[in-house]
């Protein structure tokens, strides 16, 4: 009986030390999904938003991506573990104009006892108004704070202008121009939170910046010679780069990448591309290329990626991709595109 007994209690011990190791392993490769000591921690809704806020917090900051690599972010939703952590946060990063829908809700499921500061990073952008409804309702939660912002005082028809028919559109940060004011908004935030260390956020800053300035310079002396400036695309996600470059898009989808386009609109899309001599489709990585690939086979053109930037694959990560060099990458495809 003593001898059943010590199997039993070595046994138990082993599996309490494994259960121990597991957890002490769990720790050690979770620590940057995890809150920190000593430093500012930041949550972001999804990966530029990440990126730029590591770059800005450097060793004063411990940033915690929610969105997981390879995941596209329009319908993506939090688990309690996100909600845990950013309630335990100094800040919160998300873009706003309506790309996270689930923000309100996880908002509410912090708790009266967190004290995190919500940043809409992408206040302060001249946000693009668009007319096509995606059914997923992107751009609807912006549009109810925008009206709210502006109120519907009686007989003022200045504001009235179809608000109701539109969406907004969310991805401000295609754009190296609206880039840098969500940098700013986070760099202000940082400060806020931790005046103490102004002087790095402000230096880190300013590097992100010229990096994002002459990005823009690139784009724009590169893109303005080209003799076309029509292009096609998947996923409605090119507004703003378009706007900033003198481009006009056409969109297979609508604001999310897994609307369904009637067949009209595909017939519409194939005539377009014949009439403008457009020689590539562009699909981007994180959703199906099925319909780029249908409309490029029936318009006689070939496909090619333009890379909204809204995440990393896996191989993108593991290659040491980033937004810059992501965005080198699109530029070039633009150019052989618009050529």
């Amino acid at each position: 009986m003593r001898k059943r007994h010590y199997i039993q209690g070595s046994a138990s011990t082993l599996i309490l030390g494994l259960a121990m190791l597991l957890l002490l392993a769990g720790c050690g490769k979770g620590q940057a999904n995890g809150i920190a000591e000593g430093k500012v921690n930041v949550v972001t809704s999804f990966y530029p938003i990440y990126e730029f806020a590591k770059a800005i917090g450097g060793e004063e900051a411990n940033v915690i991506n929610l969105l997981p690599t390879g995941v596209e972010p329009h319908d993506w939703t939090p688990r309690s573990q996100d909600i845990l952590n950013t309630s335990k946060a100094q800040l919160f990063f998300y873009n706003g104009a309506g790309l996270e829908g689930w923000v309100p809700n996880f908002l509410k499921g912090l708790g009266n006892d967190s004290t995190v500061k919500t940043v809409e990073v992408s206040q302060g952008i001249e946000l693009i108004y668009t007319d096509e409804d995606d059914g997923h309702g992107h751009g609807e939660a912006a549009e109810e704070e925008h009206d709210e912002d502006h109120g519907h005082e009686a007989g003022n028809e200045e504001h009235d202008h179809d608000h109701a028919a539109t969406h907004i559109d969310p991805h401000t940060w295609v754009s190296p121009k609206s880039a840098k004011i969500m940098a700013e908004n986070m760099k202000n935030s940082f400060i806020e939170a931790d005046p103490a260390h102004q002087a790095n956020y402000e230096a880190r800053y300013k590097e992100l910046t010229e990096k994002l300035d002459a990005l823009d310079a690139k784009f724009t002396s590169e893109l303005e010679g080209m003799s076309k400036k029509e292009i096609v695309v998947s996923h409605q996600a090119f507004g703003y780069l378009c706007r900033d470059y003198g481009l006009t898009q056409h969109a297979i989808m609508g604001l999310s990448p897994d609307a369904e386009p009637r067949g009209q609109d595909l017939v519409k899309l194939s005539k377009l591309v014949k009439e403008e001599g457009i020689q590539y489709i562009f699909f981007e990585e994180l959703v199906s290329d099925r319909l780029a690939k249908t409309l490029a086979s029936e318009a006689g053109v070939e496909t090619m990626v333009l890379n909204p930037v809204e995440g990393l694959t896996k191989e993108q990560e593991k290659a040491g991709d980033n937004y810059f060099t992501l965005m080198e990458k699109n530029l070039q495809n633009l150019k052989l595109a618009l050529q």
